[in-house]
């Protein structure tokens, strides 16, 4: 396959403004100006701009069938309203709310995404195998996590205790799930990660015991961290500490993990998490709807730290645009850091490389260079919304949302013409409306 005559933008520093992309089954073999200098199948691609696929670093796929809820509250009003609602999901409402985001994802340059799933009711059934199977039907790239909540609120934790497994039984479903999906090889489509949810609904035994476990199994780590002045309170009270040197002492810095947010860090700490070449997923939109700040996404990519982009859950963020993401984390950066904190090409690799970089797979994905997978998003970009803008990268991260002519994941086709050619999004639309009215009459 040939993608011909579009503005190139390999996320590498070089730009081809009528350039080509050459891919042989699911690789990239040739990027370059002009027209390609070999013949295959050609797909004329003037009037658009190919990007890399963006990657998605936290969500919560499920939240998608409990959209709408709590719009005006607080994090921690937020949770405690719709904890009872979550605790009411089973494999069903799972696989329908994973692929109702997954394909809203995939409509926004989404190729591989991140999933933090930590809510296990006990008559669930199989939760966590239900969105590997959404992901499968969409076509993302994905890594799933093991989330767990293990501190219930008779502990003095935030999650109600119907909602909190054993931590033994959550470091044996944690080994399982590795054991039975994880793909460690470099064209993996799916991939696990171990994920305890947050400083208030894990003790500090199974952070421990987590990062043990997961290094013992060689996957990653993930957990939600310095989201709100309120986790700051909470750790400071309980642990007479902040967030981060909490989950530090439990061993949960370095290359192998990535935090969710990571807003509430002083200068010490921006300089720790870069020192440690730690991960920070920035989901501003999410941090925005529920007042929880602004993350400093340019001190920490100076100080080294990895910083992708992330949705967040669709209960927080009811567009699960990473489009917007990118976008939001460029305007964001500049109302509080003037106009030189982050570029539009910033952004573009906050969605792209930086993603990939934070999931452990910067050599495979997230950038247009040979030998990396066909991971790909071809923006059109000659309409009204688009056409006389002079940068095709601003066009995309400043406009309005352009069509997306065709995303390819691992070589194949997933969106074509605006529209996901894997499943029927209609039928899906209304699934998830059913799905949610039940979960909000089980909880009622």
């Amino acid at each position: 396959m040939i993608i011909e005559g579009a503005h190139v933008v390999t996320v590498t520093g070089d730009e081809f403004p009528s350039g080509y992309v050459v891919i042989e089954n699911n690789r990239i073999t040739a990027v370059g100006p002009g027209p390609a200098p070999v013949d295959g199948e050609k797909i004329d691609a003037r009037g658009c701009l190919l990007t890399p696929g963006f990657v998605n670093t936290h969500n919560h796929l499920y939240q998608w069938v409990t959209r709408g809820l709590a719009v005006d509250a607080t994090l921690f009003e937020w949770l405690t309203t719709l904890y009872p609602v979550w605790a009411g999901i089973d494999e069903h409402a799972v696989h329908t709310g994973a692929t109702g985001a997954l394909a809203q994802l995939a409509l926004t340059g989404c190729t591989t995404a991140a999933d933090h799933h930590y809510v296990f009711p006990r008559e669930g059934g199989d939760v966590l195998g239900a969105e590997i199977r959404a992901a499968a039907d969409v076509g993302l790239r994905f890594h799933a996590t093991r989330g767990s909540m293990d501190l219930g609120r008779k502990d003095g934790g935030l999650p109600p205790d119907h909602v909190v497994e054993d931590r033994d039984a959550i470091l044996t479903a944690s080994a399982e799930a590795v054991r039975r999906w994880h793909d460690p090889s470099p064209d993996a489509m799916l991939r696990i990660a171990l994920a305890p949810c947050s400083p208030f609904s894990v003790t500090g035994g199974l952070m421990r015991e987590s990062a043990s476990l997961a290094r013992e199994l060689g996957v990653l780590l993930h957990t939600h961290l310095a989201e709100t002045v309120d986790e700051e309170d909470f750790c400071r009270e309980r642990f007479g500490c902040s967030p981060l040197e909490y989950v530090e002492s439990l061993g949960w810095t370095g290359e192998d993990v990535w935090f969710a947010h990571g807003i509430h860090f002083d200068d010490a700490e921006v300089k720790k998490v870069g020192a440690t070449g730690t991960g920070v997923a920035h989901c501003p939109s999410s941090n925005a709807r529920l007042g929880a700040g602004i993350c400093r996404t340019r001190d920490l990519r100076d100080a080294g730290a990895r910083v992708g982009l992330g949705v967040d859950g669709a209960a927080s963020n009811e567009a699960g645009s990473l489009l917007e993401e990118a976008r939001h984390a460029l305007l964001f950066a500049r109302a509080v850091g003037g106009p030189t904190a982050l570029t539009v090409r910033d952004s573009l690799e906050l969605a792209t490389i930086g993603g990939a970089s934070v999931l452990g797979r910067a050599g495979e994905i997230g950038s247009i260079e040979p030998g990396k997978l066909a991971d790909l998003a071809l923006w059109r970009i000659d309409g009204l919304g688009h056409a006389d803008v002079a940068d095709p990268v601003a066009a995309l991260v400043l406009g309005t949302p352009p069509p997306l002519e065709l995303l390819l994941v691992d070589g194949r086709a997933v969106v074509e013409r605006d529209r996901v050619v894997t499943v029927d999004t209609a039928a899906v639309a209304r699934e998830c409306a059913a799905v949610h009215r039940t979960l909000l009459e089980k909880a009622s």
